[in-house]
């Protein structure tokens, strides 16, 4: 299994804005996320890196979701890789019991927008949607040994919730690429 590291967006950026169908039905947009921090994870359903940690994904909703806004996009190609179409990402969700809307980036433009390269890849943004911290979620990786704890996250969340900065030193996520649709590749995707 090889890993794809994420892009490491530059701290500050403001978060690009999405206008997405919810696989549970309905549409959410970003500007419906305004006035407290937001956490956008890239994912999807067969990767086994988020298959390793989605029953921590499944916690951090639980243990943040009343104080930041969480979103799970996925954009891979769900002609080529079934298990991302919006049925089986629902199916997928209730399954791991994430309790944060999962979205679908058929066009793949909002993962671009956000240069999004691996499953998971996270995104938090402070209250005014300025990026603060993308990277891991913890050193576990599927077969390392080592527990998920969602320590990197949950840190920079802690942090980000009692108005102090997040520790400078980021290390980027790793995860199976997004899939792309042929010829849809981004430039900063290698």
């Amino acid at each position: 299994m090889s890993a794809t590291a994420s892009t490491m967006l530059p701290l500050g950026t403001s978060a690009p804005d999405f206008d997405l169908p919810n696989v549970a039905g309905g549409r959410l947009r970003r500007a419906d996320l305004t006035g407290r921090p937001l956490l956008v994870i890239f994912l999807c359903r067969h990767c086994p890196f988020v298959v390793h940690v989605a029953g921590e994904l499944a916690r951090i909703g639980r243990d943040y979701g009343d104080r930041v806004a969480i979103v799970a996009i996925s954009a891979n190609d769900a002609d080529a890789y079934p298990d991302d179409r919006p049925e089986s990402l629902a199916a997928g969700a209730a399954e791991w019991g994430w309790p944060f809307p999962l979205l679908h980036d058929a066009t793949q433009e909002t993962a671009k927008a956000y240069r999004a390269a691996c499953t998971p890849d996270l995104f938090l943004f402070d209250a005014d949607h300025k990026l603060i911290y993308r990277g891991q979620l913890d050193d576990s990786r599927p077969g390392n040994g080592l527990p998920v704890t969602g320590a990197d996250l949950r840190a920079a969340l802690d942090a980000c919730l009692a108005g102090q900065p997040c520790a400078p030193e980021q290390r980027p996520s790793m995860g199976c690429n997004i899939k792309w649709r042929p010829g849809n590749e981004p430039e900063y995707f290698g």
